[in-house]
């Protein structure tokens, strides 16, 4: 499994050497999973945080009313965790569920604490990293409080092509926040 990915999109948010970039990776696992794998089950503690190589996760929570409820869809070049019961070894409120066969590159608490220690820029690093996917939320909330539900999808549909058509309508639906009926007729209005 090639570690490329992985050094270029690190090389995007902080300067990194060579020798930085073969050691940061160094405390990275490979692991594969098939479609409808889970990489974490809502109940259970988050021990690894992951960065995709290939193919397509969703991170998603079921309500008391056995609703799913998708927080967001991660394909490659994308980090997948959750990070409140990964930092705090709590257990996790998500399920991560590969949607297609996918590799990604895992890396434990344990590790990523080393890694701080042994190369502080890391921690500059990932912190960088947290920070444009705290930005990124926060868009999302303001999306959802201001754009109308079909606003919502077509701003997901020309922002995501890729993620867009890998996805089943009612996973679509339930990232909107909407039923799958009501994104059915949006599509048809679209028609």
């Amino acid at each position: 499994m090639s570690y490329d990915i992985l050094k270029q999109h690190l090389k995007k948010h902080v300067d990194l050497s060579t020798a930085d970039l073969d050691l940061i990776s160094s405390y990275f696992k490979p692991a594969s999973l098939k479609k409808k794998e889970f990489l974490l089950t809502q109940g259970s503690i988050c021990k690894m945080e992951g960065f995709v190589l290939d193919g397509c996760f969703r991170v998603f929570t079921f309500d008391k009313k056995g609703n799913e409820n998708t927080l967001y869809f991660a394909t490659k070049d994308w980090w997948l965790m959750d990070i409140d019961s990964f930092m705090n070894q709590t257990p996790s409120d998500l399920n991560i569920q590969a949607l297609e066969d996918s590799k990604v590159l895992l890396i434990d608490r344990q590790d990523k604490m080393a890694l701080y220690e042994l190369l502080p820029i890391v921690e500059k690093l990932f912190r960088i990293i947290f920070q444009k996917g705290l930005v990124s939320w926060q868009r999302r909330l303001v999306r959802n409080h201001s754009f109308t539900s079909k606003e919502r999808y077509f701003h997901f549909i020309q922002t995501y092509p890729d993620i867009s058509s890998k996805l089943m309508d009612k996973q679509i639906a339930s990232y909107l926040g909407i039923s799958h009926e009501f994104l059915s007729k949006i599509k048809k209005n679209k028609k």
